[in-house]
């Protein structure tokens, strides 16, 4: 069977030229000895596809890899067995066990502080967390990200709540639309963009108020601990709230603006046929004044030298 034609292609915010795209086929035929993990990697030390701390995009690599497999440009070496497939599911343990009542009146908590996700106990307690109790449960995020539990100064043994931070949505209309960039000046800025993509308030936590106060203090403390990480300051925070489940009365509260619903498609859909999904209403927070123009305007974000932060949770 003769191969498909190539033509440069956009995928995860990079147009790979003709030339690129066949370095990338000339690898996946000389290392077809290596896994796919290692081939991405090889991949992208070649292209200097890297994050802004530096990090080169292995994830990414592998996702390219295979994508390029479904287009017919390149043949990659079987998925070796290591151990069951999908998602590993996380057994609850008694650190997640459902606790005695936090009731009263927000106020009572203050001051919230909102502790980083580091690997640990800490990242295990968030997972358990989110598994156990959150609608959509635990995935494995895609690009960069940041976790936080949510405690009170008067009971800091507690967790409050958790709180998931991912890459923004590759194209999201009404909100491309609110901002009025170009496809190029998205393809450049959307680093600066970061989506919210989990927030529990675990269930025995009934106080009215709490879901916006704890916006309202991650909006605060988001963009240095986000730009710590990733080397980039974020300009605006996204969040997509299920219509049939939620009303966003927390995002409103916090200020978040309403624009509209998704088209339903998958947050990072690029090919335009992930169709079926429920539509998801889009909410946004600006986290600087004229955030569109600067969204517009704004310069590459630099690229960190390698090991100034850390990458990944």
């Amino acid at each position: 069977m003769s191969q498909p034609p190539i033509h440069p292609l956009s995928f995860n915010g990079r147009t790979f030229s003709v030339e690129e795209l066949r370095l990338i086929q000339e690898v996946s035929a000389s290392c077809a000895a290596l896994g796919r993990t290692e081939m991405a990697r090889t991949v992208c030390e070649l292209l200097v596809w890297k994050r802004p701390t530096g990090r080169l995009k292995n994830h990414e690599g592998r996702r390219l890899l295979e994508r390029l497999q479904e287009l017919g440009w390149l043949r990659l070496p079987p998925v070796r067995p290591l151990g069951r497939k999908g998602p590993r599911l996380l057994p609850a343990s008694a650190q997640s066990d459902p606790e005695a009542p936090v009731t009263g009146a927000v106020g009572e908590l203050a001051p919230l502080t909102l502790e980083v996700v580091r690997p640990g106990p800490a990242s295990r307690l968030w997972r358990e967390y989110i598994a156990r109790y959150h609608y959509i449960g635990e995935r494995v995020p895609v690009g960069a990200t940041l976790r936080y539990l949510v405690r009170s100064a008067p009971c800091p043994g507690r967790v409050l709540a958790c709180l998931g931070w991912s890459s923004a949505a590759w194209r999201l209309a009404v909100r491309d639309c609110w901002i009025g960039w170009s496809d190029a000046q998205r393809r450049q800025n959307l680093p600066y963009v970061v989506s919210n993509s989990r927030f529990l308030i675990l269930p025995w936590v009934q106080v009215p108020g709490l879901a916006s106060a704890i916006l309202a203090r991650c909006a605060r403390q988001l963009p240095a601990d986000w730009a710590a990480r990733y080397a980039v300051q974020p300009l605006l925070l996204e969040t997509l709230v299920d219509p049939a489940r939620f009303r966003g009365t927390c995002y409103r509260a916090a200020n978040w603006i309403a624009l509209g619903r998704t088209q339903g498609r998958g947050r990072m859909d690029r090919t335009h046929q992930a169709h079926g999904r429920a539509p998801r209403e889009v909410h946004v927070y600006p986290l600087c004044p004229q955030v569109q123009q600067r969204l517009c305007a704004a310069p590459a974000p630099a690229r960190a030298e390698a090991g100034e932060a850390p990458d990944g949770p």
